[in-house]
């Protein structure tokens, strides 16, 4: 998984907090790059409730 700023700002407008589910449908839906997509199916699933995407880079160990 590799996030860089410009890949996360594309989740900006995201209905926040989300499941990794909501969050693949919104990337789908909104036509987001195939690497937010490909990034957001690597997360770990553990039914988790994202209140940010600063959530989802601490949780996978990556440093903002």
């Amino acid at each position: 998984m590799y996030w860089t700023l410009e890949l996360a700002s594309k989740l900006e407008d995201a209905p926040w907090p989300a499941t990794k589910d909501e969050l693949i449908d919104y990337a789908v839906r909104s036509g987001l790059p195939l690497e937010v997509l490909e990034n957001l199916q690597e997360i770990e699933d553990e039914g988790d409730i994202y209140e940010s995407i600063e959530d989802i880079w601490t949780g996978s160990g990556i440093s903002i």
